[in-house]
């Protein structure tokens, strides 16, 4: 009965860790500091090619496929777009209003450079976050951990 409660225990706590630190998806972020949204959007030539750590509320996420997710930055209307390799990560499409922390890289978007999302699968409403009509920069991510 001891071994019993024990055992009872001890899932009881590693579960409340890994609720506490939410779900892990794609790599293990590896980076400690943070960089504020903020940050890049004001300066993102600085940023480019580089691997950073953000943190903020998902403000939207991609309801086809969950291959990006827009987080928000420090100030208000700030955003940047997560994109991840599809299927290699997919961000919960119930995940808008959770926090999350991305691990990944800066990256220059030019609107000729993203593929068409014009098939079923990638059907957007309005613009597609993925295929800016302006050069724009977003996060290449590998890891993230959304709380």
């Amino acid at each position: 009965m001891l071994k019993r409660s024990l055992l009872i225990i001890a899932l009881f706590l590693f579960v409340t860790k890994i609720n506490a630190e939410g779900e892990k998806y794609g790599k293990e972020i590896t980076l400690k500091d943070k960089t504020p949204v903020t940050s890049i959007l004001s300066s993102p030539e600085k940023f480019d090619g580089k691997t950073v750590l953000v943190e903020g509320k998902i403000l939207n996420v991609c309801q086809s496929m969950g291959c990006w997710i827009e987080v928000s930055g420090e100030n208000e209307g700030e955003k940047i777009l997560v994109k991840v390799e599809d299927g290699v990560i997919v961000f919960p499409k119930d995940s808008k209003g959770k926090t999350a922390l991305v691990e990944g890289v800066v990256a220059e978007v030019q609107p000729s450079a993203e593929e068409n999302h014009d098939d079923k699968e990638h059907k957007h409403d309005g613009d597609d976050p993925c295929n800016p009509k302006t050069k724009t920069y977003r996060i290449n991510g590998l890891g993230a951990v959304i709380k």
